[in-house]
């Protein structure tokens, strides 16, 4: 947040923190939530770097087009497992996992 901003609110009594504040998640909770938006991000780019739809993707992991859209939002009824499974059919390697979930 631009710093000036952040003055300017907590002048007029406002308290900034951060996502995982508001939110009270633990330290697990929140890597978690960045593990899969790490993945999520890497399924879209690949999906895109393959220039296929959603619905060609679907097809490919025996899903709907919905489900994809779900999985590129991260939405959190999509589990890890589909988000791995789906990456690795679109031919990512374990290392390319990894480094996704490592933020490289």
């Amino acid at each position: 947040m631009d710093p000036i901003k952040r003055q300017k609110l907590e002048a007029a009594g406002w308290k900034v923190g951060t996502v995982a504040e508001f939110l009270q998640l633990t330290p697990e909770e929140e890597a978690i939530i960045e593990i899969r938006v790490a993945l999520s991000k890497s399924l879209k780019k690949m999906r895109q770097q393959e220039q296929l739809s959603q619905q060609k993707l679907a097809e490919k992991t025996n899903s709907s087009q919905s489900r994809v859209a779900k999985m590129e939002a991260a939405d959190r009824s999509v589990s890890i497992d589909l988000l791995i499974k789906s990456l690795l059919s679109l031919g990512a390697t374990r290392e390319d996992i990894a480094t996704a979930i490592a933020g490289k």
